[in-house]
């Protein structure tokens, strides 16, 4: 038996196999569920979700600076005008709590140190990079413009938002997933100059 002949005797079955490994991935594929996109239409859709008091979501998030970068796990839990965002990796080990009660700014440090109002934004600044808006940002995570300002915003053609902006930032909505019957953001990045925020929503949930 030549050396040559081992190779091509091998090569049918490595063929058949690759195939009946595609066979299977694209039955896989076929039979996962793919939710219908969502039909109500956006003014009906857009005071519904402003007036979402209470929700939480865990997820990742990423701030670019510049050249300088923050990466973090989060957790967001709203209640009423009440916001509590707690991160996972900067400030040092351990997590970092950022509150917005009625405007006033509040930070705990993962040593367990307490700010209030201006040296909150100073670590948030010192941190971070800029101090997030977060009286905002609760309404542009649920894929909504904040109500107490004007804003210019682009629908794609299932009537969610693909693009915000508003009081100076600018935010991109890359990917919705299904909560219940609704449909909130998963993916999206928010930038005002040098500032860019990326977000990635591993669960909603809805109170």
């Amino acid at each position: 038996m030549s050396l040559e002949a081992s190779p091509r005797a091998g090569r049918p079955r490595a063929l058949t196999a690759l195939g009946t490994l595609l066979a299977l991935a694209l039955s896989a594929c076929q039979t996962v569920p793919v939710p219908p996109a969502p039909l109500t239409a956006w003014h009906v859709r857009r005071p519904l979700l402003q007036a979402q008091q209470r929700f939480n979501l865990t997820g990742r998030v990423a701030v670019a600076v510049g050249t300088q970068g923050v990466d973090a796990d989060l957790r967001w839990v709203q209640s009423g005008t009440g916001t509590r965002v707690v991160l996972s990796g900067p400030f040092g080990a351990g997590a970092t709590q950022v509150s917005d009660r009625a405007g006033e700014l509040g930070v705990i440090t993962s040593h367990g140190r307490h700010l209030g109002n201006a040296a909150a934004r100073a670590a948030l600044e010192r941190e971070l990079g800029f101090d997030p808006p977060l009286r905002s940002l609760r309404y542009w995570i649920l894929g909504v413009p904040d109500p107490s300002g004007p804003a210019q915003i682009t629908l794609d053609a299932t009537q969610r938002l693909s693009h915000l902006e508003q009081a100076g930032w600018s935010i991109d909505y890359l990917a919705y997933s299904p909560v219940g019957a609704e449909w909130l953001p998963r993916l999206l990045t928010v930038r005002r100059g040098p500032v860019r925020l990326r977000m990635v929503v591993d669960a909603w949930h809805l109170l």
